[in-house]
């Protein structure tokens, strides 16, 4: 199965991603942990663009076909990056779960956004100007939601847990 967390930074899908990829023993991409290091590795003359999702997307692929279940973690703001985990899934003939993390409680979640430091060596966090003006899609077939301003995270991963069971 791959399960795709999306959400804006700040919302919590790090935190329950990084979670239920223990409890479920899954390979965990995160997209920033790619863009970063292909930034680190300074091959390219500009910004990474959609390079780190074609890389996860690749690396997704390898380990839905040997079995696995892939978790991955990233923004995921736009059609055609949904569109392509909807892709790797059916080549991998895997089952897809779209997951979109939110906060509901505004001050919460610009309280994480001020607060927050990076846990990738060179990667600088956003900022709560950053979340604002960022590019987010409506999605076209609705995603199973998880609101962090409602349940703790490991509530939230009980609560996919629950929900994979049922599908």
């Amino acid at each position: 199965m791959l399960i795709v967390f999306s959400g804006l930074p700040g919302t919590g899908k790090t935190t329950i991603a990084k979670s239920l990829a223990s409890r479920l023993q899954a390979v965990y991409l995160r997209i920033d942990t790619i863009e970063q290091a292909i930034r680190n590795a300074a091959v390219l003359a500009q910004d990474v663009g959609t390079s780190g999702y074609r890389v996860a997307n690749e690396l997704a692929l390898s380990n839905l076909r040997l079995g696995h279940t892939v978790i991955v973690d990233c923004v995921n703001p736009v059609s055609a990056s949904r569109n392509a985990w909807r892709d790797t899934a059916t080549s991998a003939g895997a089952a897809l779960l779209d997951i979109e993390v939110i906060c509901s409680d505004t001050e919460e979640h610009r309280r994480r956004i001020e607060t927050r430091t990076s846990d990738i060596p060179g990667l600088t966090p956003p900022t709560w100007a950053s979340v604002l003006a960022h590019d987010y899609e409506t999605w076209n077939t609705p995603p199973f939601y998880i609101d962090t301003a409602q349940l703790s995270p490991d509530d939230a991963v009980c609560q996919i847990i629950s929900h994979l069971h049922s599908i």
